[in-house]
């Protein structure tokens, strides 16, 4: 569908996609169909694309109907019909309009991507051992944690550990790592190496092998021998960094 378009018939296709922010002045609607993300990007301070977020370049006074506002209304209210400037003046200003089912698949997606967060990048200090995804999720359950779909993951997951903390014991302390391993290795591991942490330091031995101090989330650890010794064949040195 081109941005100049908005075929009645692909409506119910492009309200899956995207939601309605509205503003209401002089008692008239002005509505965008905008993405999600896109929305959450410009509550979090973001600069966002608004053309490139926008199905359509038109401000509607329905938009499930397509109903457009007139140029004059629009000058009126705004002072301009340019719809990019309009189009943040709403979202700044008005309210975003999302469905259940939206609300529903955005409140679980974002629940799920903090509880794995929390899983990979903590872990219970009485074991030392990462929590189960599944003792994180009852523990917001007992919690009453709610979601918003909206929100960045990263300002929820630190509401959701302090909810939490009195539940379940928390440790987000981050591991070092001292890797040892052939130069021709290197290369295969490297990349690994960074997802799963920060390489702290690093030196090449006389006898050609690799020694770095690699940084991890606790919750990752048993990850990171795995992944290492899987793509090393078990030719690898990796023991726990003592203070």
């Amino acid at each position: 569908m081109g941005k100049k378009d908005y075929p009645k018939e692909y409506t119910d296709t492009v309200l899956d996609e995207y939601v309605i922010a509205r503003f209401r002045s002089k008692g008239e609607n002005f509505e965008i169909l905008i993405k999600p993300d896109a929305v959450e990007s410009f509550r979090g301070g973001r600069d966002i694309d608004f053309m490139e977020n926008m199905p359509v370049d038109k401000i509607f006074s329905d938009a499930k109907k397509g109903k457009e506002v007139s140029t004059d209304m629009l000058e009126e209210v705004f002072g301009t019909d340019d719809v990019e400037v309009i189009a943040e003046e709403i979202l700044q200003r008005g309210d975003v309009q999302i469905t259940t089912e939206q609300r529903r698949k955005r409140q679980e997606q974002k629940r799920k991507e903090i509880i794995n967060r929390i899983v990979r990048n903590s872990m219970n200090p009485q074991t030392g051992t990462p929590h189960p995804p599944t003792r994180i999720e009852n523990a917001m359950s007992e919690a009453k944690i709610h979601i918003d779909p909206f929100k960045p993951v990263s300002v929820q997951m630190d509401e959701v550990v302090d909810s939490i903390r009195s539940l379940i014991p928390l440790s987000f302390n981050k591991l070092e790592l001292r890797v040892k391993v052939r130069g021709d290795l290197y290369g295969k591991i490297y990349g690994e190496l960074k997802s799963l942490g920060s390489i702290v330091k690093e030196d090449w031995l006389n006898d050609g092998s690799w020694l770095g101090v690699v940084k991890i989330p606790a919750g990752v650890k048993d990850e990171f021998f795995e992944r290492i010794n899987q793509l090393t064949k078990g030719q690898v040195e990796i023991e726990i960094k003592e203070d």
